[in-house]
């Protein structure tokens, strides 16, 4: 075989080879991009539910306060649960727009980039849920209370003062393990913090979306 029919050859099974592994690629890119957009629907569809709740809250709450107007504690833990229902919503559509802005056409590096976006804004959202989390159970006791016609705060204003004690002590507990996580030897903790604050259906994405980018770089 003369030297010139070799090259041409090895050039023609280089060709073959490069073939196959752009097909291989591909191949494992869009079985991986598909399990992504799988393990996120759940979050979409949790968002989805999220919107209806909160839209709920506030007429619900838009009633309640609506009819206490002369009625000025009682006018606020309504309207504390009508913002609170105004924030369900706005932060679930956050959410949707940021997993909308996803586009698995684009370069691995984009997708990561955005998910990244929305890791961050999970992580805000935690904390955010976290605070208003350990106080707006207090405006709903109260209400439910007041829809049965007693008035706690009227009646027995101390109880309310425990239930802001009890508020402020939960904030001071979350606060405490969220420092506590970051000290040397918790890792597994601060996994534990960090996973539930994400959530699986934006972790799995982005460590499958780590995969393809280590397959590309091969």
């Amino acid at each position: 075989m003369e030297l010139d029919e070799m090259k041409r050859v090895w050039q023609s099974l280089n060709q073959r080879m490069e073939q196959q592994h752009a097909l291989s690629l591909r191949l494992f890119r869009d079985g991986r991009l598909e399990k992504v957009n799988r393990r996120l629907r759940p979050l979409r569809w949790g968002q989805r539910f999220q919107i209806v709740c909160g839209g709920l809250l506030m007429l619900l709450s838009a009633a309640f306060w609506s009819d206490h107007t002369d009625n000025f504690h009682l006018m606020v833990d309504g309207l504390m649960l009508h913002a609170y229902g105004l924030l369900l919503v706005l932060t679930a559509a956050r959410n949707l727009y940021l997993q909308s802005r996803l586009d698995f056409a684009a370069p691995v590096v984009e997708i990561q980039k955005r998910l990244a976006t929305l890791w961050v804004w999970r992580l805000r959202e935690a904390v955010l849920y976290g605070v208003t989390g350990c106080f707006i159970w207090i405006p709903l006791v109260l209400v439910l209370f007041a829809l049965v016609g007693a008035d706690v705060w009227v009646y027995v204003p101390s109880i309310v003062v425990s239930f802001l004690a009890s508020g402020v002590a939960c904030l001071g507990v979350m606060y405490g393990l969220i420092r506590w996580s970051q000290l040397p030897g918790h890792a597994r903790l601060r996994a534990v913090l960090l996973d539930s604050s994400i959530g699986r259906s934006v972790r799995d994405p982005q460590s499958m979306l780590d995969e393809i980018a280590r397959f590309e770089q091969a």
